[in-house]
């Protein structure tokens, strides 16, 4: 990268790798947090995405126990057909699938993060690494998604402030509001709503390709045509063999199954955190794309079993909650809530935002909102 747009590389660089290269682990953060800083308003923060990826997966090495670390890598990157463009979203999802698919001997695909969509020099990076093998998105698609979002969301901050008394459609955690005729937003709901429209995006560049994701917040658009794939899921797996049928559903409910049942009896991953959480996260995640196409019941059993991996994983709970209440069972919602928040009293503001959302219509927004 630095040859191609002509940087020059500090020395702090070649430091950082040959700390990694080293296995001097505890000067690793240290060494990337300095970098960044030192990169920061230079031409050389261009070189930054490869080093977060390198000081990435070096973390996810460092938290999770090596077997438990290949078990998930293999079976995320397993789960893959040839050809898929896998896009991953957490931080293990991301980093370990990216670590193992350069390090294999199988095929190494095509590895993205739609976390970092709305960042031009991601886009920057991966024209680099992979402008050969697919349709890359370009400055004006980030341009255009922006533009989309905030012209969506004018429309529904006017909605919230004209009819008080409906559902609001800017939900909790979506910072926007009208400044001076002009909207503003920011926070993770605002960003990862662009980079959601840069996905699909994305994907209609490259028609021909198929996709697979490990969600980081859901991307409840890309849910219509998907269907689940190992611990991850397919985008766009309409028709045929590949579309989510009754069937599909019950074998993701068996893969949940079984994988819970083996963590869980399992001393080296049930006394592991990162394991853990992130199976657990990506049990939610296929509970979410389940509920969302009408396959409630497997969709509770798969949020079960997301507690019981991680009883702290408040995106399960608000999934069950969510069910619960739709089907009339709303004294097993609140009770559900009220005994997550009693347990983990940290997160017991965003159960109270949760709780907000399904049972009570929201205020109206104040002035000049």
């Amino acid at each position: 990268m630095a040859r191609r747009d002509q940087i020059d590389v500090p020395t702090e660089v070649e430091e950082f790798f040959e700390a990694i290269e080293a296995g001097r682990w505890d000067e690793i953060e240290g060494l990337a947090k300095a970098l960044h800083e030192a990169l920061a308003g230079t031409e050389a923060i261009k070189l930054w995405h490869p080093i977060i990826e390198a000081w990435g997966a070096v973390q996810e090495a460092i938290s999770w126990p090596p077997q438990k670390l290949l078990d998930y890598g293999n079976a995320v990157l397993g789960a893959l057909r040839p050809g898929m463009v896998y896009v991953g979203g957490t931080d293990p999802g991301r980093w370990i699938p990216t670590l193992l698919t350069e390090t294999s001997e199988g095929e190494h695909h095509i590895v993205l993060t739609q976390n970092a969509f709305a960042d031009g020099s991601y886009l920057n990076y991966l024209d680099f690494l992979y402008g050969g093998r697919m349709a890359s998105l370009t400055p004006e698609d980030s341009q255009r998604a922006f533009q989309d979002y905030r012209s969506d969301a004018r429309q529904r901050l006017q909605h919230d402030q004209q009819f008080p008394d409906e559902p609001r459609q800017i939900p909790p955690g979506e910072d926007v509001s009208m400044v001076q005729n002009s909207v503003q937003f920011g926070g993770h709901t605002a960003v990862m709503a662009i980079n959601e429209r840069l996905l699909q995006t994305l994907m209609q560049k490259n028609p021909d390709s198929a996709f697979a994701l490990e969600e980081s917040s859901p991307l409840k658009g890309t849910y219509a045509s998907a269907a689940p794939l190992g611990p991850i899921m397919e985008l766009r797996a309409q028709g045929g063999q590949n579309a989510l049928t009754a069937d599909r559903a019950t074998k993701a409910l068996d893969y949940w199954r079984a994988t819970t049942q083996q963590l869980l009896s399992d001393p080296e991953a049930s006394n592991s955190l990162d394991t853990l959480r992130t199976y657990s996260h990506d049990a939610t995640a296929q509970a979410n794309l389940l509920a969302s196409h009408n396959y409630n019941a497997e969709a509770e059993q798969a949020y079960n079993f997301a507690s019981q991996l991680s009883p702290s994983n408040l995106e399960a709970v608000s999934g069950l909650s969510e069910i619960l209440a739709k089907s009339g069972r709303t004294d097993q919602a609140r009770q559900l809530l009220d005994d997550f928040a009693r347990k983990n009293p940290a997160q017991r503001s965003e159960a109270e935002t949760v709780r907000l959302r399904i049972f009570m219509k929201l205020p109206a927004p104040g002035p000049g909102r």
